[in-house]
């Protein structure tokens, strides 16, 4: 039974910050020596961003404006807050862009009210509280009380991935089910600054953003366009290869990210061999090289992954641009990250072509997943085509 993401959607807080910005912030940090300062150049400069959106607000404040939470700018520090505290704004900030990202992929559906939505499932590794998001989505979205919650938690970059395979079965199983699944990080609460080189990297990169998507068997729900979830598969790196690497640990300080620059080098010696499960769950790419699959979802773990998986996989420049602009104009938002792309790629591909998506988490953990995207017209009175059929039917090449 085919499974289809009808609508995605994103929704991002409404604080700005240029990359430069942030780079000379972080550059004043009195804790940083000479090399670090220099180093914090190097790597901002270096890393393709253009901007980043964060739920904090008061990184411009003046000093009229007093001391914030995460700021003084009397001094120009960031605050060394506790967990708790920033916990606590997780839980006051989070649900904004959980519900706001919900009411997006809604609309996206005209043919859809919210009693219709079956199950919610909450995607987040930034933060803890309960009853927690998925309680906050039923409640302000208005859907059914009855509606079935899920969360999918501290998984890190991938887990958008387990949480789209959790709602494929469930519409497999139920063919009247439909899915809310919304992945919301705020990242940049944890932002931390010292002088090891892996922090400054981390502090760099991430973001904060949210992506939704709602998936049914249905064959419409009003969109135009969807994208079939063919396969999902997951895959270790060998033992012992990237599980000091790529972490994500809870401090005194906030949650604290592992990010070493050997990074990149494992996924690059790894990520032919992770899509081999992947290709072999599909007859038809079954020992066919993945170069046949026009479009690609990478996640954007920062510049220099996207580079050695575009050598790597022999990608080309426009087949990445996807994933680069997402990351050149947000930054990585952890887990909602993908969904951003997909939302472009249902937009802009071709009806028929085959999406590869793709990230990379603590382990070192790669999620891989098999999409097509589809006119809704072609899909109804024949669920079942492949994307060959599809093209025929639709006439569209």
């Amino acid at each position: 039974m085919p499974v289809y993401a009808h609508s995605i959607a994103t929704a991002v807080p409404e604080n700005v910050y240029l990359q430069s910005e942030l780079r000379d912030m972080v550059k004043a940090q009195p804790q940083l020596n000479r090399l670090s300062q220099r180093l914090v150049s190097m790597i901002y400069n270096a890393s393709a961003i253009d901007q980043r959106h964060s739920s904090i607000g008061e990184l411009r404040r003046t000093p009229e404006d007093g001391v914030g939470t995460f700021y003084d700018p009397v001094s120009r520090q960031l605050l060394f807050s506790s967990t708790g505290v920033r916990n606590n704004f997780y839980a006051e900030a989070a649900p904004k862009l959980f519900i706001e990202a919900g009411r997006r992929a809604l609309a996206g559906c005209p043919d859809l009210t919210p009693g219709d939505v079956t199950h919610v499932i909450t995607v987040s590794c930034t933060g803890f509280y309960a009853p927690g998001p998925d309680y906050d989505v039923v409640r302000g979205l208005n859907l059914s009380p009855q509606t079935q919650r899920f969360h999918v938690g501290f998984m890190g970059c991938y887990a958008a991935f387990p949480a789209l395979k959790m709602a494929k079965a469930f519409c497999e199983a139920d063919p009247d089910a439909v899915v809310l699944v919304i992945a919301a990080e705020l990242c940049s609460i944890h932002m931390r600054v010292n002088n090891d080189p892996d922090t400054l990297i981390a502090s760099s990169l991430f973001a904060d953003g949210a992506g939704a998507a709602i998936v049914s068997a249905r064959p419409s729900l009003g969109s135009a366009h969807t994208l079939r979830l063919d396969a999902f598969e997951t895959t270790l790196t060998p033992v012992g290869v990237g599980e000091a690497d790529m972490a994500w640990k809870i401090g005194d300080e906030g949650f604290e990210m592992v990010l070493s620059t050997y990074v990149p080098n494992i996924i690059e010696a790894h990520i032919v061999g992770a899509l081999t499960p992947l290709l072999e769950s599909e007859p038809e790419l079954s020992g066919t090289p993945h170069r046949s699959i026009e479009r690609w979802a990478i996640h954007p773990g920062g510049r220099s992954i996207l580079d050695k998986v575009q050598t790597s996989l022999d990608l080309t420049d426009e087949q990445l641009a996807p994933s680069r602009e997402v990351l050149r104009l947000y930054g990585n938002m952890s887990s909602a990250t993908v969904l951003f792309i997909l939302k472009d790629l249902l937009e802009s591909a071709a009806d028929g072509e085959r999406v590869c998506a793709m990230a990379f988490g603590p382990g070192l953990t790669v999620e891989t997943g098999l999409m097509t995207r589809c006119p809704v017209a072609a899909e109804k009175g024949s669920q079942a085509k492949k994307p060959g059929e599809l093209q025929l039917a639709a006439g569209l090449r």
